[in-house]
């Protein structure tokens, strides 16, 4: 019959896009896991730059003292640690994107349900997704969405921040800033998360999370 040379006839055979496929998945966890590696090592040095004992970071980061002494060593003894602003309001791309990655897994936890964002931030806590210019235009889009649905239960912080992110991805400040940009959006994305916790208060009894 036509097409039955494309079609394979057991399970020993595979087209090349099948191949693909499950390659590139690969690919994807392989580079997260080297990536989150990486964003580990750079933010003990961070640390160690901010007077933190070996033993203290060791604690918190469940690894052994001699585990963190050997990336502080392959850090390099003379290379300056990097030293960043803990200010949120910074107008640089890599300190919005991981604004509004906060900003976006806090509406996705309180409404885990319905929120629309949850999938991207999914994909990108996972690695499975990267912060590149197209897939921050879909998280802002998605997050607007989900300020629009859940305006009345979300405390007006939410939309402020949105705003304040969004005009400032529009016209991003030039920054010179010697940590990378993922050590930035990781502390710029767990700073939001705080602020907003710490806005909205804990529910009130019988109300849902973050409602007014």
């Amino acid at each position: 019959m036509a097409g039955e040379e494309d079609t394979p006839r057991h399970l020993g055979e595979l087209t090349e896009e099948q191949a693909g496929r499950m390659l590139a998945d690969m690919n994807e966890v392989i580079r997260a896991g080297e990536e989150m590696r990486k964003l580990r090592a750079e933010m003990i040095k961070l640390f160690v730059g901010l007077g933190w004992t070996q033993d203290r970071i060791a604690r918190l980061a469940g690894m052994s003292q001699p585990a963190v002494s050997k990336q502080v060593a392959k850090a390099g003894a003379d290379e300056p640690p990097p030293m960043t602003e803990l200010s949120l309001d910074q107008g640089d791309v890599p300190w919005l994107e991981g604004r509004l990655w906060g900003l976006a897994e806090e509406i996705s936890e309180a409404f885990p349900d319905t929120a629309r964002c949850t999938r991207c931030v999914s994909a990108l806590a996972r690695g499975r997704k990267r912060f590149t210019p197209r897939n921050v235009d879909e998280l802002r889009r998605l997050v607007e969405e989900d300020l629009g649905a859940h305006r009345e239960q979300l405390p007006a912080g939410y939309r402020e921040a949105y705003d304040r992110i969004s005009r400032g991805l529009d016209v991003p400040a030039e920054v010179t800033a010697t940590a990378s940009a993922s050590v930035r959006r990781t502390l710029a994305h767990r700073l939001q998360r705080d602020r907003l916790g710490a806005a909205a208060g804990p529910p009130a009894p019988g109300r849902a999370p973050h409602e007014d």
